[in-house]
């Protein structure tokens, strides 16, 4: 099976729990995701499948959105509601101090170009090791400080120890850490406590499906492959352009071509046909274009 689906990410289980589940609902075995949701958020999660995973590298740097919630009070070593606490709770303490209207003064110095240490308990690599491995374990987790760009960061609203935020942040980036670092300002701590990515690059929960969803078509082929994003649709910033027999029979095999494409798009989208995508191409000059992705090789 080939193409492109927006899960809509439930609750409790991690990003590669849902593309193993995948592998058995769909029978295809090269299937991978784009861009990891902890277990405990829920929402858009992008997955390739087929020959559609050597697309994986053009959506690398798509910017995510989020909406969530933080608790007030404490820290926790992973940053969320499933770590372990740093002390007692100094809510009490703080509250009579800690109003909407500072939370949303202090928000507003994580926006642009942000510094930030990724959690010890995250998948950042570490001499080729998870970083949440060692932490686990009990051993120094080493990570390096971080630029992640935050295009907003929306304060939408508090209940008590409860603060409720919308926020869009480059990939990469950790909503976890933003909310860990607001309660070191704030001098009370801060936890995450929900999360759900409503945008994935130009992917949102409009088109999500859910897993009960494709489970309800394992085995039925035509239906799921229905549910995935049009590959017309896909990577919005490459004009789509229709190739000649010939032309197609040389890209699959590498060599260059001529297309009918007039932009100045450095890459586009080769298909035959309406809905088959053959290639990705570079333009080299004028209409002379070099396949850089090819989906289906040559004999």
């Amino acid at each position: 099976m080939n193409g492109l689906l927006v899960i809509d990410k439930p609750t409790g289980i991690t990003s590669h729990d849902v593309v193993a589940l995948l592998r058995r609902i769909t029978g295809e075995k090269s299937i991978g995701h784009l861009g990891t949701l902890d277990p405990m958020a829920t929402g858009v999660l992008p997955v390739v499948l087929g020959k559609y995973t050597r697309l994986a590298q053009y959506f690398a740097q798509a910017e995510k959105s989020y909406s969530g919630a933080m608790r007030l009070g404490f820290a926790t070593d992973t940053y969320d509601a499933e770590g372990t606490p740093d002390g007692p709770d100094r809510w009490p303490q703080y509250s009579s101090g800690v109003t909407l209207g500072r939370i949303r003064a202090m928000a507003m110095r994580f926006r642009g170009k942000v510094e930030q240490m990724p959690p010890a308990f995250s998948a950042k690599k570490i001499a080729g090791k998870p970083a949440y491995e060692l932490a686990r374990e009990g051993k120094p987790v080493e990570l390096k400080v971080e630029i992640v760009h935050v295009s907003s960061f929306v304060i939408t609203g508090m209940e008590g120890d409860m603060v409720t935020f919308n926020l869009t942040i480059s990939a990469g980036g950790y909503v976890r850490s933003i909310v860990h670092d607001l309660g070191q300002d704030l001098e009370c701590g801060a936890h995450l406590t929900s999360l759900r990515r409503t945008k994935a690059g130009v992917f949102n929960l409009d088109e999500a499906h859910t897993l009960d969803e494709l489970k309800a078509l394992a085995g039925n082929a035509p239906g799921l492959e229905a549910l995935c994003v049009h590959p017309r649709t896909l990577l919005p910033e490459m004009p789509p352009v229709c190739a000649d027999v010939e032309s197609l029979g040389r890209l699959r095999n590498g060599a260059q071509v001529n297309l009918p494409e007039f932009s100045d798009a450095s890459l586009v989208k080769v298909f035959e046909g309406q809905s088959n995508l053959v290639a990705i191409a570079r333009r080299v000059a004028g209409t002379l274009f070099q396949p850089v992705v090819v989906m289906i090789q040559g004999t």
